[in-house]
């Protein structure tokens, strides 16, 4: 993908209690979705169908580094770091879910066994904290052929999916909070009109529910907090290039959702959680003028 023209990718990291923003990169470049890696010393970001990775702020020169690695597609912009610091899991373009060593190397395909007459593809967004398991929004065909997305939790050593919802409605953003709870978005209360929602033990809660279009929750390391993507009124998907809204809400629900900043953005902004392992700071990437 390239950038609208006229503008560039702002790599940007908030104090959510301050509210004050760093620019860590400016580039013309098109990154995406930044992980912050559970030592702190890292952001994780792709670009051009790679994985790139750069110092965090105080920890070196800005500088992009190629991650590079053999046996893979290109991928898009979900992408998870295991807590033990030793591999990336990424989606491919291809619609498969992969393993990558951190140093770079050989990718690993993780099997799950879905049927390929379902022309079934991975959307990856979370992973637990023991590193165990991983979260993601599965879209594939039904038996009447109509595409349908649903949440599930598959092994990331491989093996077989857990499905945690079963609708027609979209869903995307499906990511583990550190209690084992999963927040997505999802349209069941309101097709066309995403909203957040909390899996906990078979049941699903309603989050969020206002005249924004709400995407792709985060929750904070300490489980304190969910930074989550807002769109204006009447958005259809997670457009990119629109003026959004990042917003905080305790995950708890005891406070109603606060505005952390506004940007020009969307897709690409925060696909995957950008939570510092303080659970102070939050990266993300805006794309200005």
């Amino acid at each position: 993908m390239t950038l609208a023209p006229g503008r560039h990718a702002a790599l940007t990291v908030i104090d959510v209690a301050t509210g004050a923003c760093e620019v860590v990169l400016r580039t013309d470049r098109h990154v995406e979705a930044p992980n912050w890696s559970r030592d702190g010393h890292w952001l994780v970001v792709n670009c051009d169908g790679e994985l790139y990775r750069l110092p965090a702020p105080g920890a070196g020169p800005a500088v992009l580094e190629r991650i590079v690695t053999t046996g893979l597609p290109p991928v898009n912009n979900d992408h998870v770091l295991a807590p033990d610091g030793t591999t990336i899991y990424v989606s491919g373009r291809d619609g498969h879910l992969y393993a990558v060593p951190w140093t770079g190397g050989t990718g690993r395909r993780i099997g799950n066994g879905q049927p390929e007459a379902r022309r079934f593809k991975h959307y990856l967004h979370g992973i637990s904290a023991d590193g165990r398991t991983l979260s993601y929004v599965g879209g594939g065909l039904d038996a009447a052929g109509r595409w349908v997305t649903n949440v599930y939790t598959v092994p990331a050593a491989g093996g077989p999916d857990r499905q945690l919802t079963d609708d027609p409605f979209p869903d995307d953003g499906a990511e583990l909070a550190p209690d084992g709870s999963v927040w997505f978005n999802s349209e069941r209360a309101s097709p066309g009109h995403a909203q957040l929602f909390r899996w906990a033990g078979g049941a699903v809660e309603q989050v969020t529910d206002d005249e924004r279009v709400n995407w792709f929750p985060h929750v904070s390391p300490d489980g304190r907090w969910v930074v989550y993507l807002s769109y204006p009124p009447g958005t259809a998907g997670h457009p990119a290039d629109l003026d959004v809204l990042l917003r905080l809400v305790p995950a708890d629900r005891s406070a109603p959702p606060r505005d952390l900043v506004g940007l020009r953005g969307g897709q690409g902004t925060t696909n995957v959680n950008g939570w510092a392992p303080d659970s102070r700071r939050f990266a993300f990437v805006a794309y200005p003028l």
